[in-house]
């Protein structure tokens, strides 16, 4: 078997996780909601009720981007504006009974299939498998060059 070079190796290896992650993301199902849709839904049920201000500055998007985000959410009924506590300028954005059972039905088959696919593999293939999990963590943690 002929040695990948470096470049070869890391361009497949991008390949393979967008397939994977295509994959999974197949698996939840109809996609209604997008990814960007998907990652504010769950920023909100792992934070709480956020301004779009500050899911805008979490998602590293502008304020505007959220606002459509947002926007769309809200006219499916996953997500509702409330008034800030204590600014009366401001509205708190939460997650609705739908949204988080939504985000519920949408995780727990993506992890269905990703549980069943992984069982498939034999011991030694998990093994390395759950290996390079902890080293891809490590890189996608590291600062940006």
């Amino acid at each position: 078997m002929v040695k990948k070079s470096l470049e070869t190796a890391t361009a497949d290896l991008v390949q393979a996780i967008g397939l994977l992650v295509r994959r999974v993301r197949a698996a939840g199902g109809v996609q209604e909601v997008s990814w960007s849709q998907t990652s504010v839904m769950k920023r909100i049920a792992a934070s709480g009720p956020a301004t779009i201000a500050d899911l805008a500055r979490a998602e590293s998007v502008k304020p505007q981007s959220m606002g459509t985000t947002v926007a769309a959410l809200e006219e499916m009924g996953f997500v509702e504006r409330k008034p800030h506590p204590t600014d009366g300028r401001q509205m708190m954005i939460e997650l609705t009974p739908k949204g988080a059972a939504e985000l519920k039905r949408t995780v727990d088959a993506k992890r269905a299939w990703l549980l069943h696919a992984i069982s498939q593999l034999d011991a030694s293939d998990q093994q390395t498998l759950f290996a390079a999990e902890e080293i891809i963590r490590r890189l996608a943690e590291r600062d940006a060059v």
